[in-house]
């Protein structure tokens, strides 16, 4: 089965039922920007900072090291968004590379705008990035989130992810930092 047709079948078959379509975007797509700085200021509210300051590159999520997706309605209206990046051992930032090991996929803006909560998108998100990556030939799906964000923890944790024996990123010495995995 190729990438392609992974994310395929895992997104069809975890969205038709809500008339929730996710499409696979650039991180540079319009909506996907609007949703990242929707996003950023809820961090920003959230932790009484600037947001999450993790290098991001447009190009980290373009398939066969990553890929981007958001939700939509049936007006096409963009709901949730999340995307994977793969990030080895060593990564274009040895600054940041701390304990990312081979084959590690690296979850990014999983996000759910305000109105559109509760209707188990970032389920469908986490499914489809995780079938995703691990098409792709990733093994282990790492993921940063923060003491402020306990629906985050929850979904994760009920998801699967277990919290990380070593912290990872940019954000691994934060106290409200969490990292989290789980095996492919």
């Amino acid at each position: 089965m190729t990438i392609q047709n992974a994310a395929t079948a895992a997104t069809t078959a975890s969205t038709t039922a809500a008339g929730i379509h996710l499409r696979t975007v650039t991180f540079a797509h319009p909506d996907a920007v609007r949703l990242n700085d929707l996003v950023q200021r809820e961090y920003a509210e959230r932790y009484g900072d600037e947001g999450d300051v993790t290098p991001l590159d447009p190009t980290m999520f373009e398939p066969p090291r990553g890929r981007y997706f958001i939700a939509y309605d049936a007006h096409g209206t963009a709901l949730a968004t999340g995307g994977w990046r793969s990030m080895d051992g060593k990564t274009e930032t040895p600054e940041h590379d701390e304990n990312y090991r081979d084959g590690d996929a690296e979850l990014k803006r999983m996000f759910v705008t305000a109105e559109a909560r509760g209707l188990g998108l970032a389920r469908q998100i986490l499914a489809a990035l995780e079938a995703d990556a691990k098409a792709a030939g990733r093994v282990r799906m790492v993921l940063e989130t923060g003491t402020k964000q306990p629906e985050a923890i929850a979904l994760y944790t009920s998801s699967g992810y277990t919290p990380a024996a070593e912290k990872f990123g940019l954000y691994r010495f934060d106290d409200l930092s969490r990292c989290y995995e789980k095996f492919l």
